[in-house]
């Protein structure tokens, strides 16, 4: 009660966010649906943007001491301690049981940032994907660009391509990039702004491993859309997001090296843009597989709450109070 008395003394003077009533109402209907009694507490966490958690992922290219510092006094703990699969020592990053965000940092032209902030659940993707020192490695659909930093805390990709087809996101990733990569580091990456759909048939069989971060019905933020008939108008549209999500799959299919790996990932719970465009994939694509994903789920399972009786090649966190992470899904695939 006092920590949420102080989140709200802190916030005051600020216009709070507001929920849109017509999103509300449909996930209440779906996700009642798909996810029975859970979807009560999912839906309290989503809708209180005041408990809502933030990760710290820090920058090996440009951290100081200081931060390290700064963290532990704020009550951040280096998140990811279970026996993972796949954890690069130069992969750092913090969390706390505490709502409340670290403040931001601002771009600054030619000074690299020291931290990204983050939903926790976003680093899972990269996780699964276990990205290599000299592997050529594609984010198909990398805006804003946290992602594909967190990959290059990882590893020295061969190649790193990352694409993004939207224009305004397309500037958004370009400087995410410039503000943590530092400069002879940029000559490994490519940005482009190709429709995703089309780079399986431009660059057939290039990459080992494929990053879909997936368009999708964000949950978190269409909850608190301000614009109503925006709101309604993508309401509409979210039952075709689906068969853009599929024609993603197959174009990442089409650009991977027999042999290598592709994971997708969404922000959303819906079953529809998950799950079942998995089983679409595996169904209609008889040149890949599914991997499983499963230890690496159990080894952070004190980090996060999963859906129970998922497929051992995918998972879905959902967020609780204390582990206000996702909602974020996440499935493996190999190419045969």
């Amino acid at each position: 009660f006092f920590l949420s008395l102080k989140l709200e003394n802190k916030t005051k003077g600020k216009p709070q966010k507001q929920i849109c009533q017509v999103v509300l109402d449909h996930f209440e209907k779906q996700y009642t649906t798909e996810l029975g009694d859970t979807w009560t507490s999912i839906r309290d966490v989503l809708t209180y943007p005041l408990c809502w958690q933030y990760a710290v992922l820090r920058n090996k290219f440009s951290h100081s001491a200081q931060l390290e510092n700064t963290l532990r006094v704020e009550g951040y703990r280096p998140a990811f301690q279970g026996l993972l699969p796949y954890l690069p020592a130069s992969l750092k990053c913090y969390v706390r049981r505490t709502p409340g965000r670290f403040p931001a940092q601002k771009h600054q032209a030619g000074k690299l940032k020291e931290y990204y902030l983050l939903n926790a659940a976003s680093l899972l993707p990269v996780l699964a994907l276990e990205v290599k020192d000299g592997e050529d490695v594609l984010d198909l659909c990398a805006a804003p660009g946290g992602k594909s930093v967190a990959m290059l805390q990882c590893a020295y990709p061969g190649n790193f391509h990352c694409n993004e087809y939207d224009d305004l996101r397309s500037i958004w990733l370009k400087q995410t990039i410039e503000s943590f990569i530092p400069d002879p580091l940029m000559n490994l990456i490519m940005v482009s702004k190709l429709d995703g759909r089309q780079i399986g048939d431009l660059k057939p069989e290039l990459y080992d491993k494929v990053l879909v971060d997936a368009p999708c019905s964000n949950d978190r933020s269409w909850l608190f859309s301000s614009d109503i008939q925006q709101a309604t108008l993508r309401l509409i549209q979210r039952k075709e997001l689906s068969s853009l999500q599929f024609q993603l799959l197959r174009s990442a299919i089409k650009a991977l090296r027999p042999g290598g790996s592709l994971v997708y990932s969404t922000c959303t719970l819906s079953k529809a843009e998950n799950s079942d465009v998995i089983n679409l994939i595996l169904n209609t694509c008889s040149n890949v597989m599914p991997v499983d994903i499963s230890e690496m789920a159990k080894a952070v399972s004190q980090e996060f709450a999963f859906l129970s009786g998922m497929q051992q090649h995918e998972l879905l966190v959902l967020p609780e109070k204390g582990r206000a992470w996702g909602p974020m899904y996440v499935a493996k695939l190999k190419k045969m």
